[in-house]
């Protein structure tokens, strides 16, 4: 098997920021790629692959999670995390966490618990202490950008808005597959407001058998439509190809609903799939001999 990793840096619409910001985001992608490519080019898992490209995106402050996250109305930083192993199917997530460098690998951590798969806020937190997650002070979380929307944010007394998100699927040289979505979360949201990038089966979900999924957009859309279940779902019980599915799920079944869905699709015998509703999606693949990018929806992304 030839391994594949496919990541994401979040869907939705262009700004000032993005447009003047391309070639930084760009670097950011190649970077968390060539990460995880390393690791399935050494016989390394799927599932480390795409905690690895994750990691690496949740320190880089242009995206939404980690270092990059979202303020919330209190000027706080709240991230949630998934990742799923589509070989034995456990997975782990932890939601409303603070405080935690890297919340794809807390979540990586739960996934190896026994009777625990779900872990949030305080709880999540003291299980990081006592795993030796590494920890950085609230302040290390808030960038230069994030603290300019927030400050934008209060004196036009705006409601939550925006969103942002991280994730990966890769397919390793066994066969294997996984996934992962870590978030930062809407701009000036509710405190506790937990995110659909820590909930499997909807902004994350992997299965040897059809496909892994990671996905980005209005959280509370992709809630509504348990997104990445419903796309592994058409992949299972209608046996056409990725893109016809997940097109079908974001374009057709759901077209009626107004907002911004994106997804990254792969499978066991390494077909994969981009689709996404908006006017961009961050992404980029690597395989053998092959490396891209993109950012807009016309791109091609079928090399």
């Amino acid at each position: 098997m030839k391994p594949i990793i496919l990541i994401h840096g979040g869907a939705g619409p262009n700004s000032d920021f993005i447009r003047n910001n391309i070639e930084a985001y760009k670097c950011g992608l190649r970077d968390a790629l060539a990460t995880a490519y390393r690791i399935l080019e050494s016989n390394g898992s799927a599932l480390d692959a795409v905690e690895a490209a994750v990691r690496n995106l949740e320190d880089n402050p242009l995206f939404n999670s980690g270092r990059g996250s979202a303020l919330t109305e209190e000027g706080r930083v709240e991230m949630c995390a998934s990742i799923m192993d589509g070989n034995s199917k456990e997975s782990g997530a932890v939601a409303i966490v603070t405080g935690v460098r890297h919340p794809i690998s807390l979540a990586r951590k739960i996934l190896h618990e026994k009777n625990t798969a779900y872990l949030g806020a305080h709880g999540a937190e003291k299980f990081a202490e006592r795993v030796g997650i590494e920890l950085k002070p609230d302040e290390w979380f808030i960038s230069h950008y994030q603290k300019e929307v927030f400050d934008k944010n209060i004196r036009e007394q705006k409601e939550a808005s925006g969103h942002g998100t991280v994730g990966a699927v890769a397919v390793d040289m066994f066969g294997n597959i996984a996934a992962a979505t870590s978030t930062g979360g809407l701009d000036f949201c509710r405190s506790g407001r937990i995110a659909d990038s820590s909930m499997i089966g909807v902004g994350c979900y992997a299965d040897n058998k059809t496909c892994a999924v990671s996905c980005t957009g209005d959280g509370e859309l992709i809630m509504k439509t348990v997104l990445g279940h419903s796309i592994v779902s058409e992949v299972k019980y209608t046996g056409l190809s990725l893109s016809i599915c997940a097109d079908h799920i974001i374009h057709g079944d759901n077209e009626e609903l107004e907002g911004d869905l994106g997804a990254i699709v792969i499978n066991a015998s390494g077909d994969y799939a981009f689709s996404f509703n908006t006017e961009r999606m961050h992404r980029g693949i690597q395989r053998e001999g092959f490396m891209e990018v993109y950012i807009y929806q016309k791109e091609n992304t079928n090399e």
